[in-house]
């Protein structure tokens, strides 16, 4: 295996512009009385830290563990409109969504966000006819303006030559559509980024250990470091709790009585190494309400997802046998088999989605966003999806706008002021990118193969630049970090002192895609290990 040999000399190469240290941040959220606190740093939390920061209030975030470090790196990787929706009359829901997922791939994220192609297979028995699914993504399409082409029906023949794997017995026909996918857990930690550039402070690996009060008023919260065990804590006017599946916890510690405010679904996802190449993803009705996905994502092949109501702690959500063997049943209705078979799997992640409580099967719930306040004040907001986040954020800002007494929008700029389609850091055409890099490196040195190029373009946009600056001022860090992957451990560096990165997990499994590939051997781990512990 050719990987960079460890060593003390790495230590001697810190990407320019470092963060500040974990015990400056800390000593920083000490000092300071916050506007606004927010407890959880999933994309709902990371959004409204960001829209807030835009707005003007002075804003902390901290969470638990990593940023989207739970179920906001654990989602289907889609920027969608919801297809499933439409079954149920709603058609503006449908619109909004549409709307939001275009300003991602377009205007906020281009670099971040990728077009994928949708095939709705339509087999002899199945719970829809091809005429019925023919008008679905018609009219799927319609509701965005016809941005992404015309929802049509194609035959199988044409269909195979996409997808070599695709079944086709029994296979009628097949309707297609357009949608998005992306990084989620890069996209999140963009947002991040947007949030600290507008003024945020964040802290990852923070832990709440009490809320503080004054008069009755929640006013902040009491945190562990638990990277060291450092303890300190957070002042602020308002504390907002975005903890997702956590959030019913962090409430009765403002009130002991506090009702269950959400329930929890489970979904479980599969990453297979594919046999062939994909040019389209697969969305294979179940019923007449589910959908199981088979997606083409960064270079394997995504499958999934399950769709029960669970009870558990979130912190032990995993993928059991039942859900690995449910997820390969149902991918099978429209897979062929020698791309199904157990030994092709790299990895499996499960996440929890947090619906409204109340009755019902959950996978006929909606994806709705709740939003409560205690008897401390604490505003707890949990739900929503992917999609909407942006939206979501500006939601929860104009609720902060109108508490009771305003306490806090004389501080802030009115949300309807702020610009619409504020862009993530690094935005730029994708393409432009990697072909930079293929032909000059960046302008910066030697070319790039062409696989790294592409990846460090489709995930850093144009922050890519400064990821090979710094592999072509220390060339070791060039180098891949390992042989069947585009991943170079420039990027290591760069997640350790600019993106947040303190433990193996972090860079492995969210900063970079090695792990979900199934390529994080002990030795890189342990040499990853010693280029965190070098922290300039």
């Amino acid at each position: 295996m050719s990987t960079l040999q460890s060593g003390p000399a790495l230590g001697t190469h810190p990407a320019g512009g470092s963060l500040p240290s974990r015990a400056e941040t800390r000593e920083q959220l000490s000092r300071a009385t916050y506007d606004l606190l927010v407890i959880g740093g999933g994309i709902l939390g990371i959004s409204v830290a960001w829209h807030a920061s835009q707005s003007g209030l002075r804003v902390a975030l901290v969470d638990g563990g990593d940023f989207a470090g739970a179920t906001s790196s654990a989602s289907s990787k889609l920027l969608h409109g919801g297809l499933r929706y439409l079954q149920t009359g709603a058609v503006k829901l449908v619109a909004e969504n549409h709307f939001e997922r275009r300003a991602v791939s377009t205007q906020v994220a281009p670099h971040l966000a990728n077009p994928l192609t949708f095939y709705l297979p339509v087999y002899k028995g199945g719970p829809h006819g091809a005429a019925k699914l023919g008008a679905g993504v018609f009219a799927y399409s319609a509701l965005s303006a016809f941005g992404d082409g015309v929802g049509h029906v194609i035959s199988p023949a044409r269909a195979r030559r996409a997808v070599p794997e695709l079944r086709t017995d029994r296979l009628k026909a097949v309707a297609v559509y357009g949608d998005d996918q992306m990084n989620d857990a890069r996209m999140a930690l963009m947002t991040v980024r947007a949030a600290v550039e507008s003024g945020a402070t964040v802290l990852n690996h923070a832990e709440v250990t009490g809320l503080r009060f004054t008069g009755g008023r929640v006013t902040g919260a009491e945190l562990r470091d638990r990277m060291d065990g450092t303890e300190f804590g957070v002042g602020a006017r308002l504390v907002l709790n975005a903890t997702g599946p956590w959030v019913d916890h962090l409430r009765t510690m403002e009130d002991p009585a506090a009702a269950p405010s959400i329930r929890l679904s489970k979904g479980a996802h599969l990453v297979l190494k594919r046999t062939a190449p994909w040019k389209a993803a697969l969305a294979t009705p179940i019923d007449k309400f589910r959908i199981t996905f088979a997606l083409p994502w960064e270079d394997m092949l995504l499958l999934g997802t399950t769709d029960e109501e669970y009870e558990g702690d979130p912190g032990d959500v995993a993928v059991n046998e039942r859900d690995i063997a449910q997820i390969l049943d149902e991918a099978s209705l429209s897979v062929r088999d020698q791309q199904l078979s157990r030994d092709l799997i790299t990895y499996s992640f499960a996440g929890l989605r947090v619906l409204p409580g109340g009755p019902g099967d959950t996978s006929k719930a909606k994806r709705e966003t709740v939003v409560t306040e205690g008897i401390g004040g604490m505003l707890s907001v949990a739900g929503g999806k992917w999609t909407t986040f942006r939206h979501i954020g500006r939601t929860v800002m104009n609720k902060l706008a109108a508490l009771p007494g305003h306490p806090l929008a004389d501080h802030m700029e009115p949300i309807a002021d702020l610009p619409k389609k504020l862009p993530l850091p690094g935005i730029s055409n994708p393409n432009a990118v990697a072909h930079r890099l293929l032909i000059d490196g960046g302008g910066t040195g030697p070319s790039m193969a062409p696989d790294t190029a592409r990846h460090l373009a489709t995930h850093y946009g144009s922050l890519a630049f400064d990821i090979v600056r710094l592999a072509n001022e220390h060339p070791e860090l060039g180098r891949r970090i390992h042989p069947d992957a585009p991943e170079i451990w420039a990027q290591v560096v760069y997640a350790r002192d600019h993106e947040w990165a303190e433990t193996v997990d972090d860079v492995l499994r969210r900063r970079t895609t090695l792990t979900i590939r199934g390529l994080a051997t002990d030795e890189i781990r342990s040499q990853v290990e010693d280029l965190l512990s070098k922290r300039a």
